[in-house]
């Protein structure tokens, strides 16, 4: 039998350098990296953070921050060099033929415009539509990306929505212009796992009917395995192995792909988590019926309000871990503001340590604020990027006068090693950090006044699966040593599996199951919970 001929690649790089230039001199980011992307086919580019994925796809696009540079190489688009083009010439095909869904959507989306004239933008910008018929288009991407009600969301600014609703609008610009490839920088990291299917069978369905070619860039090799046809592994700027996704996962020929695929979190994992210690005296946190109302955009029927939160009630325990769960925009986020008091509840109340704080003021609520931290789902706008990560990690120090200066300086260091972070960052801006590695800076900060309390809003989500490893354990390692308690706000099922004592999936801002987690993930009661789990991807990756 004559075997099928090999499609001709729609995108073909060769030899690809990249440096980028720094005080010290260029640093090497992308050595000799060949990669091919055909004709409705769908390529992941897995590695683990700073490994190269990123720099990759935006030399592609000739994207590349300042200071970056192709130094070598070809990067063959349809038969035309783009490392060869000018800006004016690369304009012309960003977007129109190569479309683009950027890592971070809280830097990427405009913060002054609403977000339907974002899309409709894009359209106009390319002839895709007029004025009069941009609008209505704009709507139906957004509903096309899975964004809940299109035409409020349209009228809403970036801020005022979710990380993943945010996220959703990226890709519907990306889409915008019906490109032959699309580049997907992470595209699924913020989503939770049922938008997060639906988001990829999107993309699955373009590479299929239409022969859109994607290149994926992730960490994620539970998405990799269920959706690429192809995987390339990259490390240390370079692809150390690639070939059929099924040979890879299932026989891995490098010690790193190994690794990596050890490390990929399963709903069948063992946890981790330690023993919840016998209680003693009142809970840790206690919130209770705690209600969140935000004013909608007017429409002619007038004013409108958003329920966040309805009525949610959630108990932490000292030294224990309690889980959020649920898809973007269920309320998960704005419970954690709440209870930390980063924003006032409509009604309800919150007590921590059998004091009442629902109305705290000055002193009160900054004593809080030492026993409380947050580490923050983004970790691209959550660091001030005019500090060194030294400056950042030792600012609540420094707020709260904690030590002198050598012991501040002590205190950092051995909160970076904590994080697996070099001492070398030390003297680093976040420009200057992978994603992944500004996260680890944000975990430093949070447990730098050894708080009582840590509310982590996806604290893994844009870490790669081995770091992600290194931050669970090392969270577990604190709770054991010092008894912290965690609220976990997350939408990725398998990490809560391995983190969590007790877990609420949280629907449309209510609270529609509240279990332990063995209960739960074992014998989920409803059918949300269940359809969650479902979602679940790489389930065929194994160890």
């Amino acid at each position: 039998m004559t075997p099928a001929p090999t499609p001709t690649p729609l995108l073909s790089v060769r030899g690809l350098r990249v440096s980028y230039a720094t005080r010290g001199g260029p640093v090497r980011a992308v050595h000799g990296v060949d990669l091919d992307v055909a004709p409705g086919e769908i390529v992941a580019l897995v590695g683990e953070s700073g490994s190269g994925k990123s720099t990759t796809a935006h030399a592609i696009t000739g994207l590349l921050p300042p200071g970056g540079r192709v130094d070598a190489g070809q990067i063959l688009f349809a038969g035309q060099d783009l490392a060869a083009l000018s800006e004016k010439e690369l304009r012309a095909v960003r977007g129109a033929r190569i479309g683009l869904v950027p890592q971070d959507p809280a830097v990427s989306l405009n913060p002054v415009q609403r977000v339907g004239p974002q899309v409709a933008e894009a359209l106009r910008v390319h002839r895709l539509a007029d004025r009069r018929t941009a609008a209505q288009r704009a709507l139906e991407l957004l509903a096309r990306a899975g964004l809940p009600d299109p035409a409020t969301q349209a009228r809403r600014y970036p801020h005022e929505l979710s990380g993943g609703m945010r996220q959703r609008a990226l890709i519907a610009v990306a889409l915008a212009g019906e490109p032959r490839l699309v580049i997907a920088d992470e595209p699924t990291s913020a989503l939770d796992v049922t938008v997060q299917k639906a988001v990829l069978d999107h993309l699955q369905r373009l590479a299929r009917e239409s022969g859109t070619a994607i290149l994926l860039v992730t960490h994620d090799l539970g998405v990799a395995a269920d959706r690429a046809d192809r995987i390339a592994v990259m490390s240390d700027g370079e692809i150390v192995e690639q070939g059929p996704t099924a040979r890879v996962l299932t026989t891995p020929v490098v010690p790193y792909t190994r690794r990596l695929l050890h490390s990929v979190p399963r709903l069948d994992a063992t946890p981790i988590a330690p023993p919840v210690p016998a209680p003693a005296g009142p809970p840790l946190l206690r919130a209770e019926h705690l209600t969140k109302e935000f004013p909608l955009p007017r429409t002619a029927g007038g004013p409108r309000t958003l329920r966040a939160v309805d009525d949610v009630s959630v108990t932490v325990r000292r030294g224990e871990t309690v889980a959020l769960v649920g898809e973007s925009g269920s309320g998960k986020s704005t419970t954690a503001r709440l209870v930390l008091r980063l924003t006032a509840p409509t009604a309800g109340r919150i007590v921590f340590d059998g004091e009442d704080l629902t109305d705290a003021r000055g002193t009160r609520l900054r004593a809080l604020r030492r026993r409380a931290q947050l580490v923050y789902q983004n970790p691209y706008s959550s660091l001030d990027p005019r500090l060194t990560v030294g400056d950042i990690v030792a600012e609540p120090l420094r707020s709260f006068r904690v030590a002198d200066r050598a012991g501040r300086a002590a205190r950092v260091a051995a909160l970076l090693d904590r994080v697996a972070l070099p001492a070398s960052v030390r003297d680093r801006r976040p420009a200057e950090l992978s994603g992944g590695q500004r996260q680890r800076v944000a975990i430093a900060r949070a447990l730098a006044l050894s708080p009582d309390l840590v509310v982590c809003d996806e604290p893994v989500s844009a870490l790669d699966v081995s770091v992600q490893a290194q931050i669970l354990r090392l969270l577990v390692e604190l709770q054991a040593d010092t008894g912290v308690a965690y609220l976990f706000v997350s939408h990725d099922m398998a990490v809560v599996r391995r983190l969590a004592h007790r877990v609420l999936v949280l629907r449309a801002g209510r609270v529609v199951e509240e279990a332990a987690a063995d209960t739960l993930f074992d014998a989920p009661a409803h059918p949300y919970t269940r359809e969650l789990l479902a979602a679940v991807p790489g389930r065929g990756v194994s160890r």
